[in-house]
Parts: structure tokens; C-alpha cells; sequence
């Protein structure tokens, strides 16, 4: 019999592990074969310690770039990734189980193997100037980060944004970085239009959960800073306090929506944490290696909230749960808003104006004297 060698917390990464993705035929483990290299290598070593892992990009090139959706509890029915994977590394990303269609791990592999779409503002143009396009507000960031670090080189998102200021196309961009600050000279304007909303995720004000819970992403005073400079250019913002924790963050909610409305966000919403697929292990990992005394807490008070299971994928409660504890933060979170004068619900696209919109035109289309 071996013995299975657990993993390690790594500096500046969220996942603590990077197991095998769904559909993979095997699985692997690391192992101690009995040669003794294994043997007290991690006694006593610090996470910082552990040898770092590096980003690979690799770009990809799809046909079409819109991706579509009929789900009745998201406020949107179309969406634009810049990326796959997404190097903040929040351990809590629903996105994670998507890297098993690459063949990869949702684990370290989700927010150390990314993908770029480099070809996305001309695909995005093409695709608006398709017979039939009908107008709708178009959302940034659905999936994973649009202003993750990759973003600050690469600039297929603000490419994109150039591309529906352009043709005046509503957007709503949702993030958890003050990045999105550099693109104020686009998204000020396009604010005057009526034609964008931001959502900044703020999940706790706490720069120590932060860092081991998100680990690449901007600081809680960073994205308060974002709201504040946003709400001055004339951005409508939407505060997203997701996910909410049991006994990890909770006991925040009252504080993040003070401090964000104080910024200047009009709105405020959350999402109970959600589980789906490899999730749940990798959720559980982490939780016993930053929160050992609260992961059970957490884990119970999860499955009381989804019906005894740890995730329940029905439209309707998939994003606040169900049971007495999910009831009362809902309500907290209503009186809350209340309070502060914040709006309750998902970033606002119904004020957006589609009637604006201008069709791409083609290159050595007639031009229009209007």
C-alpha cells in the first residue's frame, strides 16, 4: 500500500490541488513510493515556500464569439469570455468545471492554463452585422474575468468595447477588478449614451480572506476604489456580494453594502456559493486547508440550504438557495439595501438603450450621409 502525498497550498493560488477533470479516462495521485523523497518535504515548509506555478496562454480561435442562453434566472441572453480559465483564481469560480472540456483540471490547471481569443472584436463586429441581429445588452465576464491580470497585455477586452461604443451597442460588464478603470475613457461615454452598467463583485472587505480566497484578484479597497471612480465618470454600478459564505463571509454582508454604497454603487446583489461538479472537492479542499475549524460548519449549513445536497441546479433557487438560513439572508440582504438606498437585483441591462444601435458595416459597404 502507498501512501497518497496531500497537496499543498501554493502562494497566490486559489485551488490547492489540481485533480483530474470529469471526463478523463484515470485518475492520478501523487505518491510516496517508498523511496523516501517525499519524506517530511512539507513538514514545516510555508505555503510561500512551495515552488511557484506558472501561467501558460495558449490562443484559441473560434468561429463566433457571442455565446447564447436561455436560462430564466440570469438577466441576460447573450455573452462574451475574452478568456478560458481565469488567473484571480477564486477557489469558488462556478466557471472551474468548464476547463474539463479542455482536458484539463478545474483544479490549478483553471487558473494557470488560460486561453486567449485574440480574433474576438472582429468576430464580435461580424456577428452584429449578421441579417436578423437583434439588439439586446451583451455581457462581459459572464463566465470568467474579462480584466483578469492577462487582460493588461493582451486588450481583447477593451478591443471589444471599442467595438460596441463604436456601433453603440449596450453592454454590461461584470468583474472583480479595478482594471476596468483603465477603460474609462470608453465606458464614460458610453455611460452618457445610456449604453453600459458595471457590476464589481465584492465579496468581503477583509485584504487576508481575500488574498487566500481570491488570490490574483484586486484588493477589497481596489474594487471600492473602482465603484467610486466609476459612479464619478457617470457608470451606473451594481455591487455583486458573491458568493456569500456560510460562516466564511457572511457576517458581511451588512458591511460590504454599506461600504459600497458609500462608493456610489446604485445596486447590489448576491449568490449563495454554488457547487456544481468538481466544485464541491475543490471548495472542501481549500476550506480545510485555510478554514480547518469551519469547513464542516460550512458544508452542513450547504446542503441545509439545497435541500440536504451540496448543489441543486433548478432555475429559480439555484442562486439563493432554500431553508430557514438561506430565507434569512435574503432578507437580510433586502433590509440592507434598503437601508442604504441600494436597488436589489442582478446589474441593470433593462435601462439600456438598444435603440441606438448601428450595424457594422462592411468593408467597402456605400456609406451613410445621415
Amino acid at each position: 500500500m502507498v501512501d497518497i502525498v496531500p497537496p499543498r497550498p501554493r502562494k497566490g493560488r486559489g485551488a490547492v490541488s489540481n485533480p483530474d477533470g470529469r471526463f478523463e479516462p484515470t485518475t492520478r495521485h501523487a505518491v510516496d513510493d517508498g523511496w523516501g523523497q517525499w519524506e517530511g518535504q512539507w513538514e514545516g515548509v510555508k505555503e510561500d515556500h512551495v515552488p511557484p506555478l506558472r501561467t501558460v496562454v495558449t490562443d484559441e480561435r473560434p468561429k463566433r464569439i457571442l455565446s447564447r442562453n436561455t436560462s430564466p434566472d440570469v438577466p441576460f441572453d447573450r455573452s462574451i469570455n475574452p478568456y478560458r480559465g481565469c488567473e484571480h483564481g477564486c477557489v469558488y469560480c462556478f466557471a472551474r468545471p468548464t476547463h474539463a472540456y479542455m482536458g484539463l483540471s478545474p483544479g490549478l490547471d483553471f487558473e494557470s492554463r488560460l486561453f486567449a481569443k485574440p480574433d474576438a472584436p472582429a468576430l464580435l463586429a461580424e456577428e452584429l452585422r449578421a441579417p436578423g441581429y437583434a439588439c439586446a445588452p451583451v455581457t462581459l465576464g459572464a463566465n470568467t474575468d474579462p480584466y483578469q491580470p492577462l487582460e493588461r497585455r493582451r486588450g481583447i477586452t477593451r478591443g471589444l468595447l471599442q467595438v460596441l461604443a463604436a456601433h453603440d451597442h449596450p453592454v454590461i460588464v461584470v468583474t472583480k477588478s479595478d482594471l476596468v478603470l483603465r477603460d474609462l475613457d470608453i465606458l464614460g461615454p458610453m455611460a452618457a449614451r445610456g449604453l453600459v452598467s458595471v457590476g464589481v463583485s465584492v465579496t468581503t472587505l477583509d485584504p487576508d480572506l481575500a488574498r487566500t480566497m481570491e488570490p490574483r484578484a484586486a484588493s477589497p479597497a481596489k474594487r471600492l476604489g473602482a465603484i467610486r471612480a466609476l459612479a464619478l465618470a457617470g457608470v451606473p454600478v451594481t455591487a455583486l456580494v458573491a458568493p456569500v459564505i456560510p460562516f466564511v463571509n457572511d457576517a458581511e454582508v451588512e458591511g460590504v453594502l454599506e461600504a459600497v454604497a458609500a462608493a456610489g454603487a446604485r445596486r447590489a446583489n448576491y449568490i449563495l456559493l454554488r457547487l456544481p461538479l468538481e466544485l464541491k472537492e475543490l471548495v472542501a479542499e481549500w476550506l480545510e486547508a485555510h478554514q480547518p475549524g469551519k469547513a464542516k460548519r460550512v458544508m452542513s449549513m450547504l446542503r441545509r440550504s439545497r435541500g440536504g445536497q451540496l448543489y441543486v441546479a433548478e432555475w429559480g433557487t439555484r442562486m439563493r438557495g432554500t431553508g430557514t438560513w438561506a430565507e434569512l439572508l435574503e432578507k437580510r440582504f433586502a433590509l440592507a439595501c434598503r437601508r442604504h438606498g441600494l436597488a436589489f437585483g442582478h446589474a441593470d441591462g433593462d435601462g439600456l438603450d438598444c435603440g441606438r444601435f448601428k450595424v457594422p458595416p462592411r468593408p467597402g459597404d456605400q456609406l451613410s450621409l445621415l
